[in-house]
């Protein structure tokens, strides 16, 4: 299992895994879990690292139908400038592969924002660490298990 599931079960939360055929030619990855799983695409978070301040990374999970709005998160975490993590930054800061990469079981621990429109629902859908296998949590679950907050992050 992955890192992610891993940290779930530890922590004992209630979650259940999908998987889904992947396909590497799908326009957005996000999107694509949402039809294949058969869910509304506003319960499907898709994980972005950003570099606030060209120092730190922090983590910004948002629904799959928007963009992440980097003041907005930079702001949320108490900085003055977000910019999107290089590629191999977010490899290496989470273990985990571009399109793949989930909120939990990081390699490092990151400051994470939970955008608040997950709160309204009962569950949401994050990556669970690999494409095509997605964890459907309770967005308090996801919070508590990343240390994160809410914040409005998305446009």
């Amino acid at each position: 299992m992955t890192p992610a599931v891993e940290q779930a079960k530890k922590a004992g939360i209630a979650f259940h895994l999908h998987t889904y055929s992947h396909d590497a030619s799908a326009e957005s990855y996000g999107l694509e879990a949402a039809e294949k799983l058969d869910v509304a695409a506003e319960q499907v978070f898709k994980t972005l690292i950003v570099k606030l301040d060209g120092k730190q990374l922090a983590v910004g999970i948002v629904p799959v139908t928007c963009q992440l709005g980097l003041k907005q998160i930079a702001k949320a975490a108490g900085a003055k400038k977000a910019a999107m993590a290089t590629p191999a930054e977010v490899e290496r800061a989470t273990g985990y592969v571009l399109g793949g990469v989930s909120p939990l079981g990081q390699k490092k621990r990151l400051l994470t924002v939970v955008d608040d429109t997950a709160q309204p629902h009962a569950k949401i859908y994050v990556s669970a660490g690999r494409r095509g296998l997605e964890i459907e949590l309770a967005p308090s679950d996801l919070v508590a298990l990343t240390q994160g907050h809410l914040a409005a992050i998305a446009v």
